[in-house]
């Protein structure tokens, strides 16, 4: 089951923030059709946020189809998002946790790293280079 957190600091939107790690969870593979979402109390109890901020955010999530409610049961993963290369995020995740390591032991922080890491996402994606 996905555990959500939140950076207040982030400038996204409490709600927006939970559906961007269920759509993370799914291009990653950590949510999968059928799994269960955390149902709005536990996330309420877990992140001290006002359940309406929870529901919205499954609301959103159902509207795309990914998620679908079932009264008294929970809320559940229907469908995934396409074109999941699963070899490729493995690659590119072990990659990633390597340079981020390196990062830390170079004494950069997790904003330094943000920073960086947003900075060439721009700068490829500018580019055309995707």
């Amino acid at each position: 089951m996905i555990e959500f957190q939140l950076d207040p600091a982030s400038g996204v939107a409490t709600y927006l923030q939970l559906v961007q790690q269920v759509h993370q969870a799914l291009r990653l593979g950590m949510l999968e059709p059928g799994d269960q979402l955390p149902t709005a109390q536990q996330v309420v109890a877990k992140l001290a946020i006002n359940p309406n901020t929870v529901l919205k955010a499954y609301r959103d999530l159902e509207r795309e189809g990914l998620v679908r409610a079932r009264p008294g049961m929970g809320t559940f993963v229907v469908q995934t998002l396409p074109g999941r290369d699963e070899v490729a995020l493995a690659r590119f995740l072990s990659q990633m946790s390597k340079l981020l390591l390196a990062a830390r032991a170079a004494g950069l922080d997790s904003d330094d790293i943000e920073a960086i890491y947003r900075t060439a996402i721009r700068n490829v994606f500018a580019e055309g280079v995707a």
